[in-house]
């Protein structure tokens, strides 16, 4: 099923997971310029405004193509602690939670909201998450809400100087029989 046209706003388990807009870009960047988000992910770093406005034009871009829905996770439905997305074409979801607001259980909340989303909404048939071997906290989201370590091979990615080996998680729709 593909992504509505009105927003995407999703509450539950104490969250606000809310579309990003031009007034989160200075969030953004309090949020992504950190050395582990930038030691994880794909952003670039320095994260700065301009990378912010980069990243702002991609999400808004593919958003209105289908492809990625990318959510600022909030209590409040206003200030963003963090960011959930969920890549629909591979049906993987990632996410990152701003140095500042950890501990707050923030990431799994946000991944079973999305998860949900995705398998009762969108109705994906599964739902994955990619993780380096030594990244504990997704490691313990990914067992907290029931996702499956994969037989598969672990994809290796090249990026920022180094590879990076992905685990594959996966977590099938329980309204779908398994084939």
């Amino acid at each position: 099923m593909p992504l509505p046209v009105s927003p995407v706003l999703l509450a539950s388990h104490g969250l606000i997971l809310r579309e990003w807009g031009n007034a989160d870009l200075p969030a953004m960047v309090e949020l992504f310029d950190e050395p582990d988000i930038a030691d994880r992910t794909p952003l670039s770093s320095p994260f700065d405004m301009t990378a912010a406005r980069d990243y702002l034009e991609m999400i808004h871009r593919t958003r209105a193509e289908g492809q990625r829905l990318h959510l600022a996770i909030t209590t409040d439905g206003h200030k963003p602690l963090g960011e959930v997305l969920l890549n629909l074409s591979r049906g993987t979801m990632g996410y990152a939670v701003g140095t500042a607001h950890r501990g707050q259980r923030l990431a799994l909340r946000a991944a079973q909201l999305v998860t949900d989303y995705a398998h009762q909404i969108l109705e994906l048939p599964r739902v994955l998450l990619e993780i380096e071997a030594d990244n504990v906290p997704s490691i313990a989201v990914a067992r907290a809400l029931d996702f499956s370590l994969t037989n598969d091979e672990p994809e290796r990615v090249e990026g920022k100087g180094r590879a990076f080996i992905l685990h594959i998680w996966t977590h099938d729709n329980p309204a779908r029989p398994k084939h």
